[in-house]
């Protein structure tokens, strides 16, 4: 019986030595804000002492659109449609908690309330009257949310490829978020997190391939390692996934776009037929041959029908800012 224990002990003090042979360390949060926080961020303080990274682009009397992005990626998600919204538009995105270079939550609260609390308080700290709010998937479930929450403030809603519809989800879709929800293995694979993971679910997640370049997968991989982010990361998919009800959907009547991939793997296309059957003041619009980023995958495409969209919509609403800042409590990075 000796001899069993003592190869169960040699195993297991191997598995711990390739444990460190081959976990991936955390980046250097200096040296990620180097790289990544270059201008026009800034790193904005809110009312509880917590720093925000954030970009603020657009004139300062310019309608607001606030832009929420999914789980696991960060503010660049939204680029190529902040470049051609913020001549006309005042354009704000930032890190959510648990993300990019915002870092963990120092509450360590994942809860759907932390999240839409934190759109508020960017929006205060901005010193932002009403605006509109757009989210993708995880985004989208917060922007959601956030609208049925406080219908008052918002201008419009828009909502791309997003979380939080009541259906069941079909395929495979994307591996990383599949590990990420099991117990030990989600824990191990966290920490050995290859590149190669990451590149395989970006891929996972979009139809048009042509956006998993190198330097997105190296984005994307950096990200999950900045310091914190596994751990907010475990703790976010720990936290019970919450859907909405038909009956406060449907109460909700601030104006929205729906946009949607027909391709998502990630949420089904069903997901925006749901929306759409409770939403009492929206419109779609879908994407074939697009995935689950339609604002990467067709950024001309998706933000020319953004545009018309809200131009009309605006049209019709009360000014979606207040009056132009002065002094903000913010620091570059």
């Amino acid at each position: 019986m000796k001899w069993l224990w003592r190869i169960l002990g040699i195993l297991l003090g191997l598995l711990v030595v390739l444990f460190f042979v081959f976990r991936v360390p955390d980046t250097d949060p200096v040296e990620m804000r180097a790289k990544y926080a270059t201008a026009p961020s800034q790193l904005v303080k809110l009312a509880d002492g917590r720093e925000i990274h954030l970009r603020d682009e657009g004139p300062r009397d310019a309608p607001v659109i606030i832009l929420l992005h999914g789980s696991n990626a960060d503010l660049s998600s939204w680029q190529k449609w902040t470049e051609a919204l913020r001549d006309k538009y005042r354009v704000i995105r930032f890190d959510q908690r648990g993300h990019g270079l915002t870092g963990p939550a120092p509450d360590d609260d994942y809860d759907l309330t932390a999240f839409v609390d934190d759109v508020d308080e960017v929006a205060d700290a901005l010193e932002v009257g009403t605006f509109t709010l757009g989210g993708n998937s995880m985004g989208g479930g917060i922007a959601m949310e956030y609208a049925i929450a406080n219908p008052d403030r918002l201008d419009a809603l828009i909502l791309v490829d997003a979380g939080g519809a009541p259906i069941e989800r079909k395929g495979s879709g994307n591996l990383a978020f599949t590990l990420a929800g099991k117990p030990v293995i989600g824990d191990l694979m966290s920490q050995l997190l290859p590149r190669s993971l990451v590149e395989k679910s970006l891929s996972q997640s979009v139809s048009n391939q042509a956006v998993v370049t190198p330097e997105t997968v190296d984005r994307y991989w950096e990200m999950a390692r900045y310091p914190g982010a596994r751990a907010a990361t475990r703790k976010r998919f720990s936290t019970p996934r919450r859907s909405f009800s038909a009956e406060s959907v449907a109460a909700m009547q601030v104006p929205t776009l729906v946009m949607w991939g027909e391709e998502d793997a990630l949420i089904p296309y069903d997901a925006a037929g749901w929306y759409m059957d409770h939403l009492p003041n929206a419109k779609l619009v879908h994407y074939p041959g697009i995935g689950h980023l339609p604002m990467e995958e067709a950024p001309e495409k998706s933000v020319a029908d953004l545009t018309a969209w809200l131009d009309k919509t605006l049209a019709t609403r009360r000014p979606a800012s207040a009056e132009p800042v002065e002094t903000l409590s913010v620091s570059t990075p």
